[in-house]
């Protein structure tokens, strides 16, 4: 590429490698929080509309699909974030030519993946319904629902990948803008579509549709006009293997672990449906207040994967190690004054999105339960968004699947047993699995070369 660092200085970069880390860090994460709340305001609205507008069973059937449609995309996304930590850890080494191939190589790979991924999700979907235990009142609505959004799964696939990219070179504004844009189309069909159109479910996904696709052509249209090192050129666009294998390596295994995790979450929601309609009602309300109360946590770990990346790039180990610290310190103390809020405001959250009040009474028993303990999922998210950075990306794998997937199966098998029909075991089934995630990321970490796995040729 020539003249890199001319280029680099016109584009919307952040080099994160100088300064203060905190700084870096909250500057970083707070327009990716709000970005990821509009982004997560996808299915929130959707919830929403159909809650109050369509019916009961429309309202189960959207609200619990979240872990069916996450599989499908936790693939991808994994991907995008080795890609992600590949980008960033040359950018951190001022290699903008590798940054270039890197850019090229992902998104090239983005499209594929999402044409993979379509066809999978539509195959696949009578047999996730059954998996899932879809109640048959809830099943036309729900298979209605996720047909729709698997067949046009390229458009998210993409724009995650280059949102991806994006903040891989400190960019979290642009990704933030793209997101409030696709929101406010998609608010806007939901309620037409819904309301006016009186399509019920499948208006919900549509206008989800339109404004993924939208999102989609704004990212990709930053990247072809950008004049930096991530600028896409449609002659250059092709797969560099070296790159590929290095995204592979880095991505693999991040992708196991996010599409495994959404795959049990699958039979998480199966112990969930078996108690019911009002259970289910419950839980979702519970689900879309949780998603929420995550977001800062994510952003925050987030920025810390791509701080990381970047300083390690550089061969700043100790700045790295800094902002791992700074970042845990900074999860705790929201966890604190989330876990504090949300107790005391448990019934006005569940009834937001539903007003029965068998519902709001669940939703506040799951929320009163559960969030409390987020610092169990704090503490795995900071070190295995740290881990991935560093690029020592099969650890969090192992930790989740070992700890969030196998450890929570065999604990939802067993103390249902013991304890059947009793809800509080299944309750505590996502936080045991941080529990026993955490333990195992920070046994590894406290023994570890940080810098071992540093992807950078010198």
């Amino acid at each position: 590429m020539s003249e890199p660092e001319k280029r680099k200085k016109k584009s919307k970069d952040v080099d994160m490698t100088e300064g203060s880390i905190s700084r870096h860090i909250i500057s970083f994460a707070i327009p990716l929080l709000v970005g990821n709340l509009f982004q997560m305001l996808y299915n929130t609205v959707d919830t929403w509309v159909v809650g109050n507008y369509a019916s009961d069973a429309a309202f189960s059937a959207v609200g619990n699909v979240g872990p069916a449609l996450n599989m499908m995309i936790a693939f991808a996304m994994g991907l995008g974030g080795g890609a992600g930590i590949v980008i960033s850890q040359y950018y951190g080494a001022h290699q903008y030519d590798r940054v270039n191939d890197a850019v090229h190589t992902a998104m090239l790979m983005s499209a594929i993946l999402g044409a993979i991924l379509s066809v999978t999700g539509v195959t696949l979907l009578p047999g996730i319904l059954k998996l899932m235990k879809v109640p048959a009142d809830i099943y036309k609505d729900a298979h209605t629902y996720l047909f729709l959004l698997y067949a046009l799964m390229i458009p998210p696939v993409i724009y995650n990948i280059g949102a991806g990219v994006l903040r891989a070179v400190g960019d979290s504004s642009r990704p933030f803008y793209i997101m409030v844009v696709s929101c406010i189309v998609n608010i806007i069909l939901d309620l037409l579509f819904v309301i006016k159109f009186n399509w019920g479910v499948l208006g919900v996904a549509v206008a989800t549709s339109i404004a993924q696709f939208i999102s989609c052509i704004i990212v990709l249209w930053i990247l072809f006009t950008e004049d930096g090192p991530i600028k896409l050129s449609l002659k250059k666009l092709k797969i560099h293997r070296d790159m590929m294998s290095k995204i592979i390596n880095v991505g693999i295994p991040a992708a196991i672990q996010m599409c495994i995790t959404s795959f049990s979450n699958l039979f998480v929601q199966s112990y969930i449906n078996a108690f019911g309609g009002t259970v289910m009602g419950g839980w979702t309300a519970y689900n879309k207040v949780a998603q929420i109360i995550q977001l800062p946590i994510q952003s925050i770990t987030t920025a810390l994967s791509t701080f990381v990346g970047q300083n390690l790039g550089k061969g700043q180990l100790d700045r790295a190690k800094r902002s791992i610290l700074i970042s845990t310190l900074m999860n705790y103390g929201f966890c604190i004054v989330a876990g504090v809020a949300v107790f005391a405001s448990a019934p006005v959250l569940a009834r937001f999105f539903n007003s029965n009040p068998a519902i709001v009474e669940m939703g506040t028993y799951f929320l009163r339960h559960i969030v409390p303990v987020y610092f169990l999922l704090a503490t795995y998210q900071t070190f295995s968004a740290a881990l991935r950075g560093a690029g020592h990306a099969k650890v969090p794998m192992f930790a989740m699947l070992g700890g969030g997937v196998a450890f929570r199966q065999l604990y939802l098998f067993v103390l249902t047993h013991l304890f059947p029909g009793n809800i509080l075991p299944v309750t505590y089934a996502y936080p045991a699995g941080w529990l026993m995630a955490g333990i195992i990321l920070l046994i590894y970490y406290s023994k570890v070369d940080l810098a071992s796995n540093r992807l950078v040729e010198d």
